[in-house]
């Protein structure tokens, strides 16, 4: 996944906490603008979301931040 998709992901659900709580659930939509202006990104996010970790419609923001950054993090 994209360094800027990554960013716009971790961006997102900070702030989804932030205002609603650990709790708070989201969609892979939560990314994006409610008009369809990055195709190939909204793709590139539900591949990642969908085909790749099978992931429900909605999800907690905290699990959803720390698998991205988790793809931040050095592996040995």
């Amino acid at each position: 996944m994209r360094i800027e998709l990554r960013r716009k992901i971790i961006e997102v659900c900070d702030r989804k906490i932030a205002q609603k709580g650990p709790e708070v659930g989201l969609s892979f939509y939560a990314f994006f603008a409610n008009r369809n202006d990055d195709p190939e990104r909204l793709m590139e996010a539900a591949e990642w979301w969908i085909r790749t970790h099978r992931l429900d419609h909605f999800e907690k923001a905290v699990k959803i931040r720390a698998m991205v950054a988790a793809m931040d993090s050095p592996r040995d």
